[in-house]
């Protein structure tokens, strides 16, 4: 568990409740990192995210669970949040979380989606249990 009374975890906790975008990295089967932008949902312990079960991401994340998430850095490249953890899958979970939804009711229409269609396509849960932080 990583500490979030800190003065970085108190940053890292403001972003992980206001941001919409983390970038979840995963690792190929060749060893090369794989970066992609994705919406998620903070409960407090984990990271909870959608995708959908073609991506690779999914992949690669059966393969090897160890992930990091991080935080695009503002304009100066200061405030950089890393966190690193551990990945599970769960696919077809019977909802999406509510909470997920509520953060994003007015960005699914922006991507030309319901949250019907949404939890359609994208019908694997990602959670990451971050256990490291670190930032700048």
């Amino acid at each position: 568990m990583i500490d979030l009374t800190t003065e970085l975890g108190v940053r890292a906790t403001k972003r992980l409740k206001d941001e919409y975008v983390v970038w979840l990295t995963t690792v190929s089967s060749n060893g090369t990192p794989q970066p992609n932008p994705v919406w998620f949902y903070w409960d407090g312990k984990t990271l909870l995210m959608y995708s959908q079960p073609s991506a690779h991401k999914v992949k690669n994340i059966a393969r090897n669970p160890r992930v990091s998430v991080n935080f695009q850095a503002n304009g100066a490249g200061e405030d950089i949040i890393v966190l690193t953890g551990t990945a599970s899958l769960l696919k077809n979970p019977p909802q999406h979380d509510p909470r997920y939804l509520q953060k994003y009711r007015d960005l699914i229409p922006k991507i030309g989606l319901t949250p019907q269609s949404l939890a359609a396509s994208y019908s694997v849960l990602i959670t990451v249990t971050p256990n490291k932080l670190r930032g700048f």
